[in-house]
Order: structure tokens, then C-alpha cells, then sequence
């Protein structure tokens, strides 16, 4: 389980979805701290109104204490401003040494537009943590995680996944599923007809074996598209796990077309491993070209 988590509130549908997933992902001795960012003087109409400043911070630390209240959990309060959310908590997470980012998907409140949006490209490649998303909703509808969903391929940034998985399993009595999606290349569309299907049925028939082999997983591959599949395989599990193969989860996530599309539209809670997050990658895993499913 984590053990210090920094989650983003808005004060809207986000924010109160993220506090419920950051319960579920943090032990009951670990901090946790609440952060709302705030324009405050980087808003023009703000900088010659001092006043104007001090009320939104006041206000924003009292709908703070209210979230937490309302939450039931003991976290410390953080209210400070910034020119964007995104790039504020990424220099939190890193001075706190966070092991975990929880944040909304709520698109259409302040920060899930920050967090998704384009400007935060820059600011928030190289997040010094694994970072969570919690679904719309999540928070009329928080359960114990009792399945855990990997998207594998074999590469190391799928391997951290599946070893986070197996981290996180053991406190929540889960059941660890793994799923490897086996796309085409379009240099495979050059061979036509029935070569190119055996060489489909080969290839997923190979790589099934392999997810099967994996210890105290249940694992299967099969042929498809990992922005739509891979959306579906959350939609069955409580938490899907995916790596990162950029310098941080977000640098990836905001470029990267199957962790954004997941990102975006994940029908349940999703956890992304930065490639800066030291895993250990147990002997029976698959050491394999990436295809496919590379979040």
C-alpha cells in the first residue's frame, strides 16, 4: 500500500472522487494531505486586488475542512496558488517525496482540465510518483478493491505494473488479472489472407501460454485494440494498473494515446507506474518485445 499520498481537490465531483480512491490505496497509518491550487495574484483581475486573493484562499481552506470532514479521514490541509494545478502538485508530490498522485477525472472542473489538458505538457513529465485517477462517480460508489487488473506485455514498464500489483494485492486480499493485447503493426497488413490470420492466432496463442505461466496471476492475451479493450478489461476489475514508458506517468499520459485514452474515458479507477518508480521484476515474467498494449 502507499504511504504518502498528495490528492488534488477542486471542490467539485473530482475532487470528492479522488479522496475516495486515495482511501482505498493508503494504509491506515500513512499521510495523507489534501491540496487545493488556487489562481489567486496569477489571475490579472486578482493581482490588483489583494482582497479578492485573500477571500478565495479563505474560502478555499474552508471548503478544504469541509472535504476532509466529510471524508472522515485525518489528512493535512494544503491550500497554496499557482499559475496551473498540474504543475503546482508535481512540485508538491516531489518536495513531500509522495509515493502517490490521486487526482479526478472530472473534465469539466478546474483541475481535471489541467491535469488531461495540453497545459501541463511540460510541467508535469518526470511526476516523481505513481499517480491515480478516479473515475466520475467514484465516490457514491468506492468498494473494497477486491481485483486487480495489469495491462501486460512483457515490457518493463508493464513488469512494474504487475509488481506493484502483487504489492498492493497482498493488504487487500485481491486477485491479480493480467491481460496482453496483441495488435497489428502496419507492416503486418503487407501479408494478406490466411498467412496473416495464422500468424495472428500464433502470435495470441504464444503470448496466452505466457500469461498463464505467470505465478499467482490469471492471465490471458488475445487480439485486439488496447485503447478500447483495455478500457473494457477496467470496466471488469476494480483498479487497472498501467505502466508508463515516458520519463513520468504524465509525460506519457498527456502524449501517449492508450494511457490518455484511459485516462479520459476508463470506466473505473486507474493507477499509472512511472518508469522513475523503482520495481523489482520477478523471475517468471515475460521478457518480450512490446506490442501493442504500452501505456
Amino acid at each position: 500500500m502507499f504511504r504518502n499520498a498528495l490528492v488534488g481537490v477542486d471542490f467539485r465531483q473530482g475532487g470528492r472522487d479522488a479522496i475516495a480512491l486515495a482511501a482505498q490505496l493508503v494504509d491506515r497509518d500513512s499521510t495523507i494531505a489534501l491540496s487545493h491550487v488556487y489562481a489567486g495574484r496569477f489571475m490579472p483581475s486578482h493581482a490588483v486586488a489583494p482582497g479578492v486573493v485573500r477571500e478565495e484562499r479563505e474560502r478555499a481552506e474552508t471548503e478544504l475542512r469541509a472535504a476532509r470532514a466529510e471524508a472522515g479521514i485525518d489528512a493535512e490541509l494544503i491550500v497554496t496558488q499557482g499559475p496551473t494545478p498540474g504543475r503546482v502538485l508535481h512540485e508538491l508530490a516531489e518536495e513531500r517525496d509522495c509515493d502517490l498522485l490521486v487526482l479526478g477525472s472530472c473534465h469539466r472542473g478546474v483541475l481535471g482540465r489541467a491535469m488531461l489538458g495540453d497545459d501541463t505538457r511540460a510541467s508535469t513529465d518526470g511526476a516523481p510518483c505513481a499517480v491515480a485517477v478516479a473515475p466520475g462517480g467514484y465516490d457514491e460508489r468506492a468498494a473494497a478493491i477486491a481485483t486487480i487488473g495489469v495491462a501486460y506485455n512483457g515490457s518493463a514498464e508493464s513488469r512494474a505494473a504487475l509488481e506493484l500489483a502483487r504489492r498492493l494485492a497482498g493488504p487487500l486480499h485481491a486477485q491479480i488479472r493480467a491481460l496482453h493485447i496483441i495488435s497489428l503493426s502496419p507492416y503486418d497488413y503487407s501479408t494478406v489472407g490466411a498467412v496473416l490470420l495464422d500468424e495472428i492466432n500464433k502470435r495470441v496463442d504464444d503470448a496466452d501460454a505466457r500469461m498463464k505461466s505467470l505465478t499467482g496471476v490469471d492471465g490471458r492475451a488475445e487480439y485486439g485494440l488496447p485503447d478500447s479493450d483495455l478500457e473494457a478489461f477496467g470496466a471488469e476489475v476494480d483498479l487497472l494498473i498501467v505502466g508508463s514508458r515516458g520519463y513520468g506517468p504524465w509525460g506519457r499520459l498527456v502524449h501517449g494515446s492508450t494511457s490518455a485514452q484511459l485516462a479520459r474515458h476508463s470506466r473505473g479507477p486507474l493507477l499509472i507506474v512511472p518508469r522513475l518508480v523503482p520495481q523489482k521484476a520477478a523471475d517468471e515474467e515475460l521478457e518480450e518485445t512490446p506490442s501493442g498494449v504500452g501505456a
